[in-house]
């Protein structure tokens, strides 16, 4: 029952996460790195903190929870992963929802998932680590059915049937940008596994273990917001779309704030979801190192949903649909795999 509880809170929080570029789209009046990094205050820095708030033990501080080890190396670790989320949002321009997302987080499961394993010294031939090794080999093979869809889509629809569907499409470069976002991503399991000793003081001083991963998380966005506004800053700069933030009118502005804190809280979800359901899987040590490969096969999974909900998949053949439909099945039968 745990496990069941564990896996359907980490769904929640994915399908919150893949939810988050739809109110995005409604933005209006702002160029893509306006709204990027508006959405990012209240992504990695509002919720995070507020989040983190919740794990602080009584009569301590978080500078103080903080200071148990690790947080330096979790917040350049977020650095790294702020070039993962840069480029996510770019491969969501080139590529649309729900390919981009595919092709990133399906690249992103599998180092987050190896990464933490393999700096730990896991054996991945062996036992337990075979396991996992195997999960995340199905994971990309889903994943890699799902590109082999997207391919298709390619083929199948006219230029003007792309840019109806996805404004800027343009696969090659789109595959490039996606691929590196899932490699420089996966450094935010990394962040999470540096920030260990704060999450072990956090329990230690009677948090909750529910929450007692949340510290870090802000630590790991802090940095990924870090790298993102620098970027953002330099591309109002260049592209002289500074004064876009305040031009439109009063309603449109009050609209596209809540807007882009709608997309930050919902993107937030997942990690927030992630630490609670974790908390249910201790007994599954495969499971608990899997978790960071079903938050991102689901991520996929709720994806594609919503890109068929937005007709990015309109026009294609049946053939295409049912190669995309055998690629999702091929990403939930890893999670069952591992789970059973």
């Amino acid at each position: 029952m745990n496990t069941l509880i564990g896996l359907l809170i980490i769904a929640i929080g994915s399908f919150g996460q893949s939810s988050s570029y739809v109110p995005i789209n409604r933005v209006k009046g702002w160029s893509w790195e306006n709204f990027w990094l508006v959405q990012g205050i209240f992504a990695w820095l509002v919720f995070p903190l507020l989040g983190a708030l919740l794990a602080i033990p009584q009569g301590s501080s978080l500078f103080q929870l903080w200071a148990s080890g690790g947080a330096l190396a979790a917040m350049l670790y977020g650095v790294l992963w702020g070039i993962g989320g840069l480029t996510f949002g770019l491969s969501m321009r080139y590529l649309g929802v729900a390919l981009g997302q595919s092709i990133a987080l399906g690249t992103c499961a599998g180092f987050g998932t190896l990464f933490p394993a393999l700096f730990a010294g896991k054996d991945l031939f062996h036992g337990d680590g075979l396991m996992l090794l195997i999960g995340v080999s199905v994971t990309l093979a889903g994943i890699a059915v799902i590109g082999y869809a997207g391919s298709l889509r390619s083929k199948n629809m006219t230029e003007e049937e792309k840019k109806a569907a996805v404004k800027d499409f343009a696969l090659t470069k789109g595959l490039l940008v996606a691929l590196l976002a899932g490699v420089m991503s996966a450094c935010f399991a990394l962040g999470l596994e540096a920030g260990v000793p704060i999450k072990e003081a956090a329990l230690s001083g009677g948090v909750a273990p529910l929450y007692a991963g949340l510290p870090v998380i802000f630590l790991v966005t802090f940095g990924g917001f870090l790298t993102n506004a620098v970027y953002c800053i330099q591309q109002n700069v260049k592209n002289k779309t500074g004064k876009e933030y305040l031009s439109v009118d009063s309603n449109v502005l009050i609209n596209n704030i809540l807007l882009c804190a709608l997309a930050g809280g919902l993107w937030y979800s997942q990690f927030f979801g992630l630490e609670m359901g974790k908390s249910f899987l201790i007994e599954s040590p495969v499971l608990l190192a899997f978790s960071w490969s079903i938050l991102m096969s689901l991520n996929v999974t709720f994806s594609n949903v919503w890109g068929i909900l937005l007709k990015e998949w309109k026009g294609v053949g049946s053939r295409t649909i049912t190669v995309l439909i055998l690629g999702l099945l091929i990403l939930i039968s890893s999670i069952i795999l591992v789970a059973m």
